[in-house]
């Protein structure tokens, strides 16, 4: 799913602050040039790449979930804690971005009322946190770097894995288990981004200060990596699962084994596994031409994203 323009009634609201040339001193162009090696990898990672296909079991996907909500109350209590910051001033937008609520919601319809007592932080999200808290200490200034990764990406490819999550894990079609994707205080997504980087082009910042936060939006790349392989490792080690928690046929061993097949004994008519059919039709020349399509597409609008 791309972001649209909107509206030109919208234009009042985002538009007056937009740079529509952009220099190359400017911290946007060079946030956006200084980690594009960095944005690759971490969008070509095993996790992301299963969850653009929507192979996303739901237990993965209620501890990638927690690991959002340590990350974001971490980032904005330091936000909230330096909003007198120059820095911050300008890209503080509690009302338009903070996500902890949203994922406060979330937790609560995967986990229960008692969702708090449920989670907890994995090591990689540990170590996220605490870069976060030492900064707010020590250079509040280089939080710009990481709310500005988080919050575009969560505003753009963010849209597309709500979609694919919604679809994958046949969440509500009214939004329960994914608001930490909905932006209720975001009339145009596209033309707030643009807000948000002339705020950032407009901030005043040394060279050396504008590198360090390149640098810095760098480390969160790496930082958004590493969570990333950690889930991939909790959920290669979670048997497959499909509607309610039904383990998938494979293909391999005893197809009696498998619960679709048993489901069908005795009734005259029925299909055969599931996992069989979509593997023939997979197989099609032309249907893994779309499937490979549609695949690059969505890798293609998943920018500025991260978990």
């Amino acid at each position: 799913m791309s972001v649209g323009t909107g509206d030109s009634a919208d234009a009042g609201l985002y538009g007056a602050e937009e740079e529509d040339v952009c220099r190359p001193t400017d911290l946007s162009e060079l946030l956006k040039e200084g980690t594009k090696e960095s944005h690759n990898r971490a969008e070509n990672t095993k996790f992301v790449r299963d969850f653009l296909k929507g192979r996303i079991q739901r237990e993965t996907f209620k501890l990638a979930t927690a690991a959002l909500y340590f990350t974001y109350s971490a980032l904005e209590e330091e936000l909230e804690r330096n909003k007198e910051e120059p820095a911050i001033v300008p890209l503080y937008f509690p009302q338009e971005l903070h996500r902890k609520e949203a994922l406060e919601r979330d937790l609560c319809y995967f986990y229960g009322d008692a969702w708090a007592e449920a989670i907890q932080c994995s090591g990689a999200t540990e170590a996220y946190v605490r870069r976060i808290r030492h900064l707010g200490r020590t250079r509040p200034e280089l939080l710009v770097a990481h709310a500005y990764t988080r919050y575009m990406g969560d505003l753009s490819g963010g849209q597309i894995l709500r979609k694919v999550a919604q679809r994958a894990l046949h969440l509500p079609p009214t939004g329960e288990g994914i608001q930490f994707y909905v932006f209720d205080n975001v009339t145009n997504a596209q033309q707030f981004k643009q807000l948000y980087r002339a705020r950032l082009n407009a901030l005043d910042l040394d060279p050396e200060t504008k590198e360090s936060v390149v640098q810095e939006a760098n480390h969160a790349f790496q930082f958004n990596m590493q969570v990333f392989e950690e889930l991939d490792k909790i959920g290669t080690a979670l048997p497959e699962a499909q509607d309610g928690g039904l383990p998938v046929h494979d293909g391999k061993g005893d197809i009696r084994k498998c619960p679709y097949y048993a489901a069908q004994q005795g009734v005259p008519g029925a299909s055969g596994c599931p996992f069989h059919a979509a593997m023939a039709l997979a197989r099609l020349p032309h249907v893994q031409a779309l499937i490979a399509a549609g695949v690059t597409a969505m890798v293609a609008f998943l920018a500025w994203y991260l978990m």
